[in-house]
């Protein structure tokens, strides 16, 4: 600034009648992240890029991941990573878990991508020093990350809106708003509605072991619909060396449950209501020059669900579920040098689930966490190890309540750098997770059992990964990371859908050992400045064995349901300045029903391609998005759980405005 202001002082006094007004640079490099363990990453741009309906579809492209999907647009969709089942996944959604105390699971398909910013997946768990006791507790995380407000040209506001129709009567429209409130406050509030009525075709076949077919049919999926808004007010402020964040979020949904398919019974009569609201706020400062770090969130959350019955066996079923939960978390993170920093953490959690059910158990569970972690940062070498105290305890007011827990998790994460100028880490992590089963593993009629037994899981991993990044060269950046891990669980809990589709049965496996390596590969070009390709790559290899079963039984060793043998996805990228094209690829290998490894139970592989067109037209103070997209374009027939057919071929068009 010294070495300009002559020059300016110069300029000055040459012209002072004229007012020169410089254009504005935005400079986006593409950011290397380095964490302790391995992570994957997908961002705003390649979630718009693909398309997809729900935070459940961009997932699906992650390696190590499988999602139940009971099919359509309003099919209910849960995550499973690495074999370790849906509920030792934590889902958090703006740096605060999603809970379910009632059944575990989370339905990734009502969080929509509107106004996603980023989703990231860990194995293990964050390396971050600052953060609350239950970012240690989980096998493995996501975070949801939603868009903060940013305003150009000097505005104080932006709007965006769109429009999303196609098959099987989708119409989804959704608005987003967003306000400064003076310098260091704003508010963003979002609203989007879905409707699709989820008729779509499906083929209906059975063969006989011999290779005979036993019948082939074509019918249309029925009682499919859904009807749901998603309702969501922000606030983003900041404070001298610190900020904070307030958010309000509602999903209500009106769906069928088209149930599963058997016995040429193609269409059950079953509906879910389902009202999810929580409130929750962050504050984070940071004091004595930055050595201090604190950190408080606060949430709570009131979920409703109904389920009706109305052809039951003997009589209508129709219940009513009410969660309650309340949450608070503090942490502390002090630097005692540049390279070395300890935490502390402790968490309360608040969970009590009521019901119209006769007799009903009336459970409430206190959960009380305490989180101790040291951090070492060298140039070379990253180090963080960490303890996690869980302590349970469930109350009843009719039947017998689990016993009180109190157990201790250790985490251990290593990864060293060999040369400081080239970003090829090696790394290594060990974690033992404890999870407690849910109310309806412990107290739902029939198939809940107070003495079900917690599930322990050990989980070892090492990996490579090497990263390389030059925005001014042809070939831009490439990154590859691969992974091999060894996870061990102990009376694993397992739920699999019965015919009734709101109830599960749930088992303890005993012991299950899961094996497997999972690669990813992400690589972009660019050329006559204006073209640009990108391409993502991921594979998965599992082979999760159930040795609960005694040796000599011929099931010893056997698959875990659900779970391919291989699996992988790839997305190809072509761009030319504002025109976007882009191609997608999901396979999943050949899977078993049933740790009964017999031909009965088997699942056929199955691949879907998908391509997505878009165009952005700037104008002068707005600028219009369209987009359409044709998915599973060779009309795929296949399942992901059995009995529940997915759509075949369908379109979707995407009209939006920015202003």
């Amino acid at each position: 600034m010294l070495l300009v202001s002559p020059l300016t002082l110069w300029a000055t006094a040459l012209d002072t009648t004229k007012v020169y007004e410089l254009q504005e640079v935005c400079f986006s490099p593409k950011r290397i992240r380095r964490d302790i363990v391995p992570f994957q990453r997908m961002d705003s741009a390649v979630i718009e890029n693909l398309g997809c309906q729900s935070v459940a579809d961009a997932i699906r492209f992650f390696s190590g991941v499988q999602i139940k999907d009971y099919g359509g647009v309003g099919g209910i969709k849960t995550i499973n990573v690495r074999s370790m089942g849906t509920n030792q996944m934590g889902v958090f959604y703006d740096g605060i878990q999603l809970g379910n105390a009632q059944n575990g699971q989370v339905d990734l398909g009502r969080f929509s991508l509107d106004n996603i910013e980023a989703i990231d997946l860990y194995n293990g768990q964050k390396g971050d020093g600052l953060q609350c006791a239950k970012d240690y507790g989980a096998a493995g995380t996501i975070y949801i990350t939603t868009k903060k407000p940013s305003f150009s040209n000097g505005k104080n506001f932006t709007v965006d809106v769109k429009m999303k129709a196609g098959s099987f009567a989708l119409a989804n429209p959704s608005i987003t708003y967003s306000q400064k409130l003076g310098k260091s406050v704003i508010l963003t509030l979002s609203a989007e509605y879905t409707y699709s009525n989820g008729k779509y075709k499906f083929r209906y076949k059975k063969t006989a072991p011999d290779g005979t077919t036993l019948y082939d049919t074509t019918a249309v999926r029925q009682n499919a619909d859904i009807q749901a808004v998603r309702t969501e007010a922000a606030l983003f402020g900041t404070v001298k060396n610190g900020e904070w964040s307030a958010k309000v979020y509602n999903y209500y949904s009106d769906r069928g449950l088209p149930g599963y398919i058997a016995r040429n019974v193609f269409s059950h009569p079953q509906r879910q209501w389902d009202d999810n609201l929580f409130i929750q706020a962050s504050y984070k400062q940071n004091y004595i020059d930055g050595k201090l770090g604190f950190q408080a969130k606060a949430k709570y959350a009131y979920d409703y669900t109904r389920y009706l019955d109305p052809d039951s066996t003997h009589f209508t079923v129709d219940n009513t579920y009410k969660q309650q939960e309340a949450y608070i978390s503090g942490a502390l993170n002090y630097k005692i040098f540049s390279w070395w920093d300890v935490s502390l953490a402790t968490d309360f959690q608040y969970n009590y689930l009521n019901s119209d059910i006769k007799n009903f158990a009336f459970p409430t569970r206190y959960t009380e966490l305490v989180a101790l972690a040291t951090t070492f940062r060298h140039p070379n070498v990253r180090f963080q190890a960490s303890v996690l105290g869980n302590f349970v305890q469930d109350n009843v007011k009719n039947g017998t309540a689990s016993k009180p827990h109190n157990v201790f998790t250790p985490t251990a994460m290593l990864t060293i750098r060999p040369a400081k100028s080239v970003a090829f880490d090696i790394r290594a992590f060990y974690k033992r997770a404890f999870r407690m089963p849910t109310f309806n593993d412990l107290y739902y009629a029939i198939v809940g059992s107070p003495s079900l037994n917690p599930e322990y899981v050990d989980q070892y991993d090492v990996g490579l990964s090497y990263q390389y990044s030059r925005p001014a060269d042809i070939f831009c950046n490439f990154a590859i990371q691969v992974d091999g891990y060894h996870n061990s669980v102990k009376d694993k809990i397992v739920a699999i859908p019965a015919a009734n589709p709101f109830r599960w049965q749930m088992k303890n496996y005993g012991k299950v050992s899961i094996t497997g390596a999972d690669v990813s590969i992400d690589m972009g070009l660019q050329w006559s400045k204006y073209w640009t390709l990108g391409l993502r790559l991921a594979y998965s290899y599992q082979k999760a064995s159930d040795q609960s079963f005694d040796k000599s039984s011929p099931y010893y060793g056997g698959q875990l349901p659900y779970t391919p043998w291989h699996s992988g996805s790839a997305i190809l990228n072509i761009a030319y300045k504002t025109l976007s094209l882009n191609y997608s690829f999901i396979y999943t290998g050949e899977r078993y029903s049933s740790s009964a490894n017999i031909p009965a139970n088997y699942i056929e592989p199955f691949y879907t391609n998908d391509v997505a067109l878009s165009y952005t037209h700037p104008f002068k103070v707005w600028k219009l998005h369209t987009s359409v997209q044709l998915n599973n374009l060779c009309n795929t027939q296949y399942e992901v759980v059995r009995g529940y057919p997915m759509p075949g071929f369908n379109f979707r068009v995407i009209v939006g405005a920015t202003f």
